[in-house]
C-alpha cells in the first residue's frame, strides 16, 4: 500500500490542495482504492443530519480530501477529530472538551489502511504544530509523522520567509529519521519579490525532489493540478 503524509512549512500554504492532487495522481497511476486521511480539522461548520441520521462538525478541507477519493469511509477513519473553533488544535480541543489522542489517531489509520490501496494524511498546520497539551501529554504534528512512520511530502508556501521555514521544516522531518519524499512549491504570493531566485535555493538546498511548481491560480482544481509521484 502507497501512504504518505503531507505537511506544510505554515498552515494556509496548500496542504490540502497537494493531498487532493496526490490523491488524483495516484488513482490515475492504478491505485484504485485512494482515500485522504485529515486526523485533526480544526475550524468546523455543523451540519445538519439527513434521513434521521445525526448532524456532524464538517471542516472544509476533509469535504475537499473525500471528494477527491474513491474510496468512501466512517468519519472516525478519515477524521477522528473534528473540532469547532479555527484555532491550533490543541486549543481547539481544549475549547470542544476534548484530548486528541495520537494513539488513536494511529489506530484509525490502521483501520483505514485495511481497506485502501492508497492513504494520503495530511497534517494540520505546520510540521510542529501542538495537537495536544494536557500534564505529562504534550504532543505535536511532528510526533504523529513519527508514529505512522511514512515518507513525508513538503508543501512550501512560496512568500517572503519561505526560504528559512522550508529549511527549518526539512530539519525537522530529517533529525527524526523520516524521510522526505518530495515538496511541493505553491505559489501563495504572486508579487514575491525574487521568485525564481528562491525557487532556485530550494532546489539547491532541500534534499528531495520537486514533485510540482504551482502558480497562483486559486480558480485551478484539485484535480487539474499536475503533480509527480515521488
Amino acid at each position: 500500500m502507497a501512504a504518505y503524509f503531507i505537511t506544510g512549512t505554515d498552515t494556509g500554504v496548500g496542504k490540502t490542495r497537494t493531498s487532493c492532487a496526490l490523491i488524483h495522481a495516484l488513482r490515475r497511476g492504478g491505485h484504485a482504492r485512494v482515500v485522504g486521511m485529515k486526523p485533526v480539522a480544526a475550524g468546523c461548520d455543523w451540519v445538519e443530519g439527513e434521513d434521521g441520521h445525526p448532524g456532524q462538525w464538517l471542516n472544509e478541507d476533509v469535504v475537499a480530501l473525500r471528494a477527491a477519493s474513491s474510496l468512501r469511509v466512517p468519519s472516525s477513519f478519515d477524521n477522528p477529530y473534528a473540532l469547532p473553533d479555527p484555532v491550533s488544535p490543541h486549543i481547539a480541543a481544549l475549547r470542544a472538551g476534548e484530548q486528541i489522542d495520537i494513539a488513536h489517531i494511529e489506530a484509525s489509520y490502521h483501520a483505514l489502511s485495511q481497506h485502501a490501496d492508497a492513504v494520503v494524511v495530511e497534517g494540520a498546520g505546520g510540521f510542529i504544530v501542538p495537537l495536544c497539551d494536557a500534564p505529562g501529554q504534550w504532543a505535536t504534528s511532528a510526533e504523529l509523522a513519527e508514529r505512522l512512520a511514512l515518507p513525508v511530502i513538503m508543501v512550501v508556501g512560496l512568500r517572503l520567509g519561505c526560504l528559512n521555514h522550508a529549511l527549518l521544516t526539512q530539519e525537522a522531518i530529517v533529525s527524526r529519521g523520516l524521510t522526505l519524499a518530495g515538496w511541493v512549491a505553491n505559489v501563495i504570493d504572486p508579487a514575491m519579490p525574487e521568485q525564481a531566485a528562491n525557487l532556485a535555493t530550494l532546489q539547491n538546498h532541500l534534499q528531495a525532489p520537486m514533485l510540482a511548481h504551482w502558480p497562483h491560480d486559486p480558480r485551478a482544481t484539485a484535480e487539474s493540478l499536475l503533480i509527480q509521484l515521488p
